[in-house]
């Protein structure tokens, strides 16, 4: 069987032009869409099986229900967070966002479900920004919207809770479960209990675009570079583009920063909600789904890595939250000597600038010596290849997550990463593009099947083996 695999699409809702802030999260508007293009992918893999069934892999962060800010008509029940931040991850708010997409790309999924409905696979497997895809009830949304509830094709889309086995010899992960960042405890059980009520818990790295980039919407999301700058990048950027339009983005940032912290302590921390007469139950779908046994689930979720949130110094950090409170706490102490010195010897307050100014060398030598460490490691290092091999029997490893498309070896395992196909740029105008749309190609060829790395010219009918690093990300 050829096996495609594609993956971060982020399928989200379209952003209403703002005539006010004519940039804001310009990489989500209408005409940034690839819907002709998903489509057109679709008509080339039918062609390329050649009349017979194909396997279509979306491998992880095909939604995205971070970057949903709409609101339903009644807010009675949507706290002031929601309200400047989009809604959280209870199962009403879940599917409402599942609306908000649908509703926006209904070519996507009308294609997809008559793709499906002609006796080709389509597995779903949950990656760090489609989460909440984990409540059942939009699995059920997204089949009706497929339009094949109750029919033949049924069987054939399935919802892995973050990896699928493909012809006994590929492991398909999204890849988040080996980034501390967006790692999530637990997905055997990915329910929580947040003030008393049922939600899917989210990875941090995921509530930083909810709470902190969904604010500054000049960031895009899409493309680390976009957001993760050294000090001075930060504030050329602000003179450039936000001065205007978003004068008071130090306290959006640090209050959303604060939000961030908080709620992802709340998550991380949060128990998981398990029946205990219900785990083996809970084990076998996941296994059932992933086409392998319930054992081999167990073992691979002892390789996920643990949460970045374990550490909160390290989460402060990326939120330069860290720095901002020790630049608060030289002004307080700064303060106190002066006052100590006025109990003494009668000075002006200002003369509180002199032990400010000898704190401030220590500052920013910590400062620049602070590094971000998002996407510093290798998804796949050698010994997880080899445990995973080990564990599968697999002799083919494919993630996405990091948007970098690979092709190379690790550990005797061949690796590839499927790349992203979610609009990214350099700069908030829109047009400098960064990357191409990639996709991963399983062919058999004689007794075997290869994988290869493609690539999806924007407004083409074919595709291009992919060559270059050009644009990675």
């Amino acid at each position: 069987m050829h096996t495609f695999v594609i993956s971060d699409l982020h399928i989200s809702d379209a952003e209403a032009v703002s005539q006010s802030r004519p940039y804001w999260k310009s990489y989500k508007r209408r005409e940034m869409f690839f819907d002709d293009d998903f489509c057109r992918f679709l008509a080339f893999i039918e062609k390329e099986a050649n009349g017979e069934p194909a396997e279509l892999v979306l491998n992880g962060d095909i939604f995205d229900f971070d970057n949903i800010v709409q609101l339903p008509v009644d807010r009675s029940n949507v706290d002031w967070l929601a309200k400047l931040r989009g809604l959280g991850s209870q199962e009403w708010m879940s599917l409402f966002k599942m609306d908000c997409i649908i509703a926006d790309h209904q070519q996507v999924f009308m294609r997809l479900g008559e793709f499906a409905k002609r006796g080709n696979k389509v597995v779903f497997v949950v990656g760090n920004h489609d989460m909440e895809m984990h409540w059942e009830s939009v699995q059920n949304k997204i089949r009706t919207a497929l339009g094949i509830v109750d029919t033949p094709a049924d069987e054939d889309v399935r919802f892995c809770s973050w990896f699928y086995m493909s012809g006994e010899d590929t492991y398909i992960s999204h890849g988040h479960q080996y980034d501390g960042y967006c790692s999530a405890r637990n997905l055997i059980h990915p329910q929580i209990k947040l003030g008393g009520k049922p939600a899917i818990r989210i990875p941090f790295g995921d509530l930083c675009e909810r709470y902190l980039l969904n604010g500054m919407g000049y960031f895009n999301p899409h493309a680390t570079s976009n957001y993760i700058m050294s000090g001075l990048q930060y504030v050329l950027f602000f003179f450039k583009y936000m001065l205007r339009t978003q004068p008071m983005l130090l306290w959006t940032w640090f209050w959303s920063a604060l939000a961030t912290f908080v709620t992802s302590m709340r998550h991380f921390m949060a128990p998981p909600i398990k029946d205990p007469l219900e785990i083996e139950n809970r084990v076998s779908a996941i296994a059932t789904a992933a086409q392998v046994t319930p054992s081999v689930v167990r073992q691979l979720n002892a390789l996920n890595a643990p949460s970045a949130c374990s550490n909160p110094l390290r989460i402060l950090r990326e939120l330069w939250l860290d720095r901002a409170l020790l630049f608060l706490g030289m002004f307080y102490f700064a303060g106190q000597i002066t006052l100590a010195i006025q109990f003494i010897v009668p000075i002006s307050f200002w003369w509180f600038l002199i032990p400010l100014t000898l704190f401030m060398p220590f500052y920013f030598v910590y400062s620049f010596n602070v590094n971000s460490t998002v996407f510093k490691t290798p998804l796949l290092t050698e010994k997880l290849a080899s445990l995973i091999s080990e564990i599968t029997g697999c002799s083919r490893v494919v993630f996405g997550h990091n948007h970098q498309p690979e092709k190379s070896t690790v550990a005797d395992t061949e690796y590839l990463n499927s790349g992203f196909w979610s609009p990214a740029y350099s700069d908030p105008q829109c047009t400098h593009r960064i990357g191409t749309q990639t996709f991963v190609w399983i062919s058999p060829q004689e007794n075997e099947r290869r994988g290869s790395l493609w690539e999806w010219p924007p407004g083409q009918a074919e595709p291009l083996p992919f060559e270059s690093p050009e644009g990675v990300l």
